[in-house]
């Protein structure tokens, strides 16, 4: 794999932390450092270290986790969806979705990277047979989604004012159960 193909992979897997972070900085309404540096920590790291276990699980589990991927990202950003679609509904004082919890932060970055599993598997099939050929992918996809989730999240924050007028918690579930919806039928029709 070309350093130029890399980059372009790790771009593709951070689209969807991109577009989970503007939702987020949409709910938040303003800069708040800790949970956005969490929240783009979390994203590169775990669309970092997925595809690591795709590769190491490619000798023993490949069968079961290329099954089941697609399922388990799509009920994961279905459910935070619909969570925040019904929350949408609600009066200001009774909304508990908050995506700034380390709770909420995790199930969003497990399943924006489940995909990246398949990544992981694909290093196996495309030569990367050895521990020392996966620094260097794994720290770009790390990078690339950290530095799209800070993005996301200003660019959700800019634009929140307006966004809230537009009831972005409605917008942003759905977006979180297309973005699931989409992985399933991505996966189902491959």
């Amino acid at each position: 794999m070309t350093a130029l193909e890399i980059w372009a992979l790790a771009l593709g897997l951070a689209m969807d932390c991109f577009a989970v972070s503007i939702t987020s900085g949409i709910i938040w309404g303003r800069f708040r450092w800790k949970p956005m540096l969490t929240m783009a920590f979390f994203f590169g790291l775990f669309q970092a270290f997925n595809p690591f276990l795709g590769w190491l699980g490619t000798r023993y589990f490949r069968h079961l986790i290329e099954s089941v991927d697609h399922w388990i990202a799509f009920g994961i950003l279905a459910f935070l969806g619909i969570r925040m679609i019904v929350e949408s509904f609600k009066d200001e004082d009774e909304k508990h979705f908050d995506p700034a919890s380390l709770k909420v932060i995790l199930m969003m970055a497990i399943a924006t990277s489940i995909d990246a599993l398949a990544v992981g598997i694909s290093f196996v099939c495309v030569g990367m047979n050895h521990w020392g050929d996966l620094p260097y992918p794994l720290g770009v996809i790390g990078l690339v989604s950290f530095l799209l989730s800070l993005v996301g999240v200003s660019l959700g924050v800019k634009c929140g004012s307006y966004a809230r007028k537009i009831h972005a918690d409605l917008l942003g579930g759905v977006i979180l159960f297309a973005i699931g919806l989409k992985i399933l039928i991505e996966h189902l029709t491959a």
